[in-house]
């Protein structure tokens, strides 16, 4: 089994109901368990700024499926979900991003790991620093704590942890 981090995201109809049905249908990927879930965070829109805002978390999982096949579970679910193709970073039902994946370093054409955007986005950072705030970076090995503490100094979005 190997360790990886999920982020999930929801910006549209309930958005917090949306999380939930995406962690049952993990749940129920063969060879895959949920081990630690974080908080709900509301936050706005990244990269395309004139939409709802998110709701944001992380899990954690242990998994046997390749880093390729559990991206093809997760694109499964999300299409069931209704995700429809659209505009990058547009809204979305849901969207489910394999951030971390037992510490390997992934470049394919379909597959970028850990997340590209890992390190500038903070509605993944803050839960995943939640969840495992010493957890190591392969590109240079800083913690997710020590990224999230160089994004913080430079970064003002507002991130609201929901009850």
């Amino acid at each position: 089994m190997t360790e990886a981090y999920i982020g999930l995201g929801s910006n549209m109809g309930d958005r917090v109901e949306n999380l939930q049905s995406a962690l049952k249908k993990i749940a129920a990927i063969g060879k895959t368990t949920i081990t630690a879930v974080s908080s709900h965070y509301l936050t706005p829109p990244w990269g395309v700024t004139e939409q709802n805002t998110f709701v944001n978390q992380v899990i954690a999982i242990d998994t046997g499926l390749s880093p390729l096949g559990l991206l093809r579970e997760l694109k499964q679910i999300e299409i069931k979900m209704g995700r429809q193709a659209g505009a990058r970073w547009g809204p979305r039902i849901i969207d489910l991003d394999i951030l971390w994946y037992g510490g390997e370093q992934i470049n394919l054409p379909e597959l970028q790991i850990p997340h590209p955007y890992l390190r500038q986005r903070l509605f993944v950072l803050i839960p995943l620093e939640e969840l495992n705030p010493e957890l190591i970076l392969p590109e240079d090995g800083m913690t997710v704590k020590e990224v999230l503490k160089e994004v913080l100094g430079r970064e003002q979005n507002e991130i609201i942890k929901m009850q």
